[in-house]
């Protein structure tokens, strides 16, 4: 006979993303998410594996749904150093305001956490820091191509700056830190690369 789940575990893991990224894996104990999804723990572990596995599901998802969208929407965006900015303004607008403000990130929340030394929860990371530099870098030698970046500039090394300038803009907000002052810091760090 087929397991029959009584449970939507899409939509239990939505509710988990949101649990973890609000409060942080190391502060949520599984009872936190059987009251707020609802669901049994041994149809939790049944369905996702323990805390561990349930919370890698949920970096995962994270991924799909928040950082790899908008890393491509960074990536194919034609305005070059417009764009990088654009993608900070909009960071710092989610991270401040909103739902979601002083959540910061899921998965820069993650690199701060005690799972970060889970091997699987290392290659997300990594993984992750991949496809922000990535995006980074391409925008950059758009901007390169177009003239915009001043002499020198290497779109390598940038990105790499640049990607660490988001964690810290992730990890600030999430403390509460002030949006005039997280723009003016990115304003800073991007004037030296402006022609």
């Amino acid at each position: 006979m087929p397991d029959i789940k009584h449970f939507d575990p899409d939509a239990a893991l939505e509710a988990v993303v949101r649990l973890f990224w609000e409060r942080g894996v190391a502060a949520t104990g599984i009872q936190d998410v059987v009251d707020r999804t609802g669901v049994s723990r041994s149809s939790l572990y049944a369905t996702f594996g323990g805390k561990q596995d349930l919370y890698l599901a949920a970096l995962r998802r994270y991924v799909e749904q928040w950082s790899r969208p908008a890393f491509a929407r960074l990536a194919e965006d034609p305005r070059g150093l417009p764009a990088v900015t654009g993608f900070f303004t909009e960071l710092i607008r989610l991270r401040c305001d909103g739902p979601y403000a002083r959540w910061g990130c899921l998965v820069a929340n993650a690199h701060t956490g005690p799972s970060s030394a889970d091997p699987d929860v290392r290659q997300l990371l990594e993984d992750h820091h991949a496809l922000l530099v990535g995006a980074l870098r391409t925008v950059l030698r758009t901007a390169a191509a177009r003239g915009q970046l001043t002499p020198g500039t290497d779109p390598d090394a940038g990105a790499e700056l640049l990607a660490l300038l988001a964690y810290g803009v992730n990890l600030r907000s999430r403390t509460g830190a002030d949006p005039a002052a997280l723009e003016a810091t990115v304003t800073a760090a991007l004037a030296p690369y402006a022609r």
